[in-house]
Formats: structure tokens, sequence, C-alpha cells
């Protein structure tokens, strides 16, 4: 019998003055069983940095030609393709072929550095490609505080992060490993 995907109901109030955007947002994430805690918060972080109205989750581990979040326009062409670990160099390249841009966001600490130096070369050609590391420890501490209901308040001011929830509050410094120049 297969395993299913735990559902988790997120009530997301993002305040980020680095874009000027301020919103909240009723989460459903469905949790993969082969998905940790640590990945299913990257993936929230991500979405919270990157938000906008027509944001969704995809079907991200279940279904391998999608990325993890997505905006599509009208038309069903895909505007942002965020993916969250580790991709190979052909995923990559292939989501950059597909989408307006993308952005990578690793979480995996030393692992994630030396992953990076070993791809960043194959994929320099990208154009349309940035890569954002999450400190490991932090994804670490918000993966012991998930709950299958949650409330997370996200502040977002000078490229900090200040995350609060029932369980505490953290503070997150995404660091950006590479971006391709604007065009």
């Amino acid at each position: 019998m297969a395993l299913r995907a735990t559902i988790h109901k997120v009530e997301l109030h993002i305040s980020d003055a680095d874009r000027n955007y301020y919103a909240s947002h009723s989460l459903t994430l469905a949790k993969h069983p082969s998905e940790t805690d640590e990945r299913m918060m990257a993936r929230v972080i991500a979405f919270s940095l990157q938000a906008q109205d027509n944001l969704v989750f995809s079907k991200g581990l279940s279904d391998t030609d999608e990325p993890d979040i997505w905006v599509k326009d009208l038309t069903d062409a895909i505007q942002l393709w965020i993916e969250i670990g580790q991709p190979e160099e052909r995923r990559i390249l292939k989501a950059c072929g597909r989408s307006d841009q993308v952005i990578i966001f690793c979480y995996g600490g030393q692992t994630s550095k030396i992953w990076w130096q070993g791809i960043q070369h194959k994929v320099a050609r990208a154009q349309n490609l940035r890569v954002i590391a999450l400190p490991k420890e932090a994804i670490e501490t918000l993966g012991k505080w998930v709950e299958r209901g949650m409330t997370m308040h996200v502040n977002v001011e000078d490229g900090e992060m200040l995350i609060s929830t029932e369980q505490g509050q953290i503070n997150l410094s995404p660091e950006l490993w590479h971006q391709t120049k604007e065009k």
C-alpha cells in the first residue's frame, strides 16, 4: 500500500519591506512521504521570499516535470520556476529553457556548497538563473517546529528574515550565491 502525503495548513503572514509586499496566505501543503520537515519549511521560506498573488505550489516531488513552486501566466507559460534542494545540471538547464526566471533555494550547508562548486560551471550559460542558500541551522530549527496547523509571521528587511511561529522566533539570512545579469 502506497503511503499518502501528509497535509499541513499554514497561515502565512508576510511583511516584506524590501519588495513592498504585505499579504497573508492560507497555504495547504502536501508533504510527500519522502520529504523531510526541513525541506517542507525550505519550501515555505522560498514561497515567503518570492510571494505574489499567482505564486503556487506545484505537485513537486510527485511530478518530476514540475518545480516545487511556480508562477504561470494566463497562457500557461512559466514565468518563475522555483526548485528546492540540489537539482541536477540537466534539470536546471531544462528549467531555464522553459521559464523566464529560475531560482534554486538550497539548504544543505556544506553539502550545498560542494554541490554548487561542482555544478556552477556547467550551468554558467543559463541567462535566467539565481541560486540562494538558506542557512542549514535555521532550516533545521524550523523543521523541528513543524505542526499540522501553523501560523507563521515572516518579516523581511534588508535581506534579513525574522520568522515567528507559536514555537519561537528565528533570524534567517539567505545568501545569494549566483545571479545572472538582467537583460
